[in-house]
């Protein structure tokens, strides 16, 4: 009987996983329709008082969406000082919705790498997994990695999808 031989794993290729990348913080929205008088209004005043008492531990390793879903005009230094309190407690927040959170989420995570790890390498972003990624962060890791690669692939590495290899020079 002969042996079987795992041709993957003795290959060259480099898998590349974004959801390892993700932040494994809780995802929430702060939603700062809460804070307008009669859902329409922001107050100054009130909303000041509401910043300088609420407990903002609770947000503490959260990434955090901030979106006003009201009909309402909401001063931008309001945002600002919501993000005076979320700084000292959050993992990240943004101003947007979810899909903005992860977005700006995945581009931290993909901006910390260090495209030099894979020069000439043959990756293979892997393209299956338990965590919806966003098409974005496809795209963002092309965007890093092409300049420095000698081949992309998508998927998985026993069965991918090439999408570049960079050109023979004379």
């Amino acid at each position: 009987m002969s042996e079987l031989i795992n041709k993957v794993a003795q290959s060259a290729l480099v898998t590349l996983n974004l959801e390892e990348l993700l932040h494994p913080g809780e995802r929430v929205v702060y939603d700062i329709k809460d804070n307008l008088f009669q859902g329409l209004i922001l107050r100054e005043k009130d909303f000041r008082a509401f910043i300088k008492e609420n407990d903002w531990s609770v947000y503490t390793g959260k990434n955090v969406a901030i979106i006003c879903s009201a009909d309402a005009i909401v001063p931008t230094w309001a945002y600002m000082l919501l993000a005076t309190k979320l700084q000292a407690h959050a993992n990240y927040y943004v101003f947007g919705d979810l899909e903005a959170l992860e977005q700006a989420l995945m581009q931290e995570a993909i901006s910390k790498i260090d495209p030099e790890e894979y020069r000439e390498a043959k990756v293979v972003v892997k393209g299956c997994g338990s965590i919806p990624v966003l098409t974005y962060a496809y795209v963002e890791i092309m965007r890093k990695l092409l300049p420095v690669v000698s081949s992309l692939m998508y998927g998985e590495p026993c069965s991918t999808v090439p999408l570049y290899k960079r050109p023979k020079t004379a």
